[in-house]
């Protein structure tokens, strides 16, 4: 069986291959290990293999390994959904929220952001795919969104992030891709200052590169399989 440190190894190198392949800068793609269900052991071993930034989905689980690895300085970014009632913990935890696509949750997380803490870094979650059972924002709700948290103290809007419907296809891969990126440039040219893409998984990341994606989203090509891990609360 090959170790997590050798696996983060393997996609480390198809990060540069794919960035070399698509004319990118070497290491321009930062690269987040998405470790939900995994046991805190699995993110320290991946730390001593070099990765500092982990992606929790699951509040309690993830304050459980923070207390697990607080010896450790370690990068937490939340990915995924946000109720209203666990905007405080996530505030007060997290450097990054990957997936906000409602003001009332944005405004929730800058009223809880700690003084003593650097603004919130935040990624708009965009529809890309135009599934209803599909998280985000409609792409054309974007922009007053984007202006809308922008203004908020407590946080630093960063970019936008998408999760695609799943395909084979590249050319589709792509294209959902590229609409993502075709977001963030027009929102930089109405003068917000962005510099995120937060785009790509285990199946999908050398089209996410190849269509500018500045972080990426990695879990079962690091850790394997998810584990079973009891509802969250």
């Amino acid at each position: 069986m090959t170790s997590i440190s050798e696996r983060l190894q393997a996609v480390k190198s198809r990060l540069r291959q794919a960035e070399n392949e698509a004319g990118r800068a070497p290491e321009s793609v930062a690269l987040i290990a998405v470790s939900k269900t995994q046991p805190a052991d699995a993110i320290r071993e991946a730390y001593t293999s070099g990765q500092c930034a982990f992606g929790e989905n699951y509040l309690q689980e993830a304050l459980e390994k923070m207390a697990a690895l607080a010896d450790l300085p370690l990068e937490w970014h939340f990915i995924g959904p946000i109720q209203s009632n666990k905007t405080r913990p996530i505030a007060e935890n997290f450097a990054w929220v990957h997936g906000v696509d409602r003001l009332k949750i944005a405004q929730r997380l800058s009223d809880a952001r700690p003084a003593s803490l650097p603004p919130l870094n935040i990624c708009i979650e965009v529809n890309v795919c135009g599934e209803e059972s599909k998280g985000g924002v409609d792409p054309n709700e974007v922009q007053p969104l984007a202006d809308a948290i922008a203004q908020l103290p407590g946080l630093k809007l960063r970019g936008l992030m998408a999760i695609p419907a799943p395909t084979n296809d590249i050319a589709l891969q792509r294209q959902q891709f590229r609409m993502l990126r075709e977001l963030l440039g027009s929102l930089m040219h109405r003068g917000l200052v962005l510099d995120t893409l937060s785009m790509g998984m285990s199946e999908d990341f050398p089209a996410a590169i190849a269509e500018g994606a500045t972080l990426v989203r990695i879990g079962t090509a690091i850790f394997g399989p998810r584990q079973k891990r009891p509802s969250d609360v």
